[in-house]
């Protein structure tokens, strides 16, 4: 059997993939070893934001576009993405200024086209007393701005379900054992049910996230590395002890940490840690931990944290460019890796963020256009419904 694109697995970026292909009238399979959204997809912050922070260090077009995307999944995906307010508090000691947090905000707004959805202000003093026991003293301003919480696993299992909506073919689990690149595509090998499969096609996908190595390791012939580094992102999962969404700065190191009530929960996080060790033995470590725990503490005071036996955790890996510079500091753009850059037989898509992937998905097609034939589109990502799988 053959097909168009050959798709390695069922995050959301290779969901993305997946529907805008199939989208585009081609012929898709996706091969996923374990679950949708098994890896970096569930263990998320679980926001659809624009990236506020993000401004601090020039990613502007990548904010424009996060900020693009937002909007176009409250449209899309009404039951899976809603806006929420979230608070900024800015204390005498905080590293940002309320001039600078004002300014950056506006900046915000005017990146989103001035839309209603971008719109923020300053809580009165007076209402200080009900944003869930938040430390006042040293307190000069607290902003309110808004971004949207979803389900992520929800999420990209809706835009599978779309996919394949549009006739793409989906096979979990089944596992990847390699790949032989030709010049007119590649034979691609694959175990489902214990037994030996094979397909052809035109191009190989890899959106494995962070076994994204791996998986070009089974490719022949051989391919280069790209150089990237996971870093991990861990979260704690506590009873619902704030009523209120915070974006709040760490005392250690001045990152940012969310707290966000999620399902009847309290989400917290998140941390950014080397990660040298298999993606699959990602957990959060005792130090995260304490690390989020005390950023917590050091705004709310008052709380009584249960003890560390029942506070459930995750932990997700992104894939980063190789740097030096910290990981809060280094670049969220997507990072693209091909064989052959004027007719790609294989594309590896690395990083990314969850509130991105529709456009992602875009760029991936464009960037694999010239290996492709020429197909009638029966759809257009930007008009297609999502709804929760049922």
């Amino acid at each position: 059997m053959s097909y168009d694109l050959v798709i390695i697995g069922a995050g959301i970026q290779g969901a993305g993939v997946a529907q805008a292909a199939a989208a585009a009238g081609y012929s898709v399979l996706v091969l996923e070893q374990s679950a949708i959204a098994a890896g970096t997809s569930r263990a998320s912050s679980k926001l659809i934001h624009g990236g506020l922070r993000y401004l601090e260090s020039g990613q502007l077009s990548l904010v424009r576009e996060s900020l693009r995307e937002r909007a176009l999944l409250l449209k899309l995906a009404p039951e899976l993405v809603r806006l929420q307010p979230l608070h900024i508090p800015i204390y005498h000691d905080s590293s940002r200024s309320p001039a600078t947090i004002y300014s950056g905000l506006w900046l915000y707004k005017i990146l989103a086209g001035l839309s209603s959805e971008a719109n923020f202000s300053r809580v009165s003093r007076r209402d200080w007393a009900e944003l869930d026991g938040l430390k006042t003293q040293g307190l000069r301003q607290v902003f309110r701005y808004y971004e949207a919480q979803t389900n992520d696993a929800l999420l990209t299992a809706a835009v599978l379900a779309s996919a394949q909506s549009l006739g793409a073919d989906v096979r979990i689990p089944a596992e990847f054992i390699g790949a032989q690149l030709h010049a007119e595509g590649c034979e691609i090998e694959y175990r489902q049910s214990g037994q030996s499969r094979s397909v052809r096609s035109r191009v190989l996908v890899n959106c494995s996230g962070p076994w994204v190595t791996q998986t070009l390791a089974r490719v022949t012939p051989q391919q280069p590395s790209p150089a990237v580094e996971l870093v991990q992102g861990s979260h704690l999962l506590l009873p619902p002890l704030l009523k209120h969404r915070f974006y709040l700065e760490a005392p250690q190191d001045r990152r940012a940490v969310f707290a966000l009530p999620w399902e009847g929960r309290l989400l917290l996080g998140t941390t950014e840690t080397p990660h040298a060790g298999a993606p699959e033995d990602a957990h959060c470590l005792d130090r995260e931990r304490d690390y989020l725990l005390e950023t917590l503490c050091q705004y709310f005071p008052t709380l009584e944290i249960p003890p560390v036996g029942e506070i459930d955790s995750f932990a997700g890996l992104r894939v980063l460019p190789r740097s030096e510079q910290s990981a809060f500091g280094r670049s969220r753009e997507v990072l693209f890796h091909t064989d052959n850059p004027e007719q790609p037989r294989l594309l590896s898509l690395m990083g990314g963020k969850l509130t991105t992937y529709r456009a992602t998905a875009e760029q991936a097609m464009a960037r694999l256009a010239p290996s492709l034939p020429k197909r009638p589109a029966i759809a257009s990502t930007t008009e297609i419904p999502l709804t929760p799988p049922r």
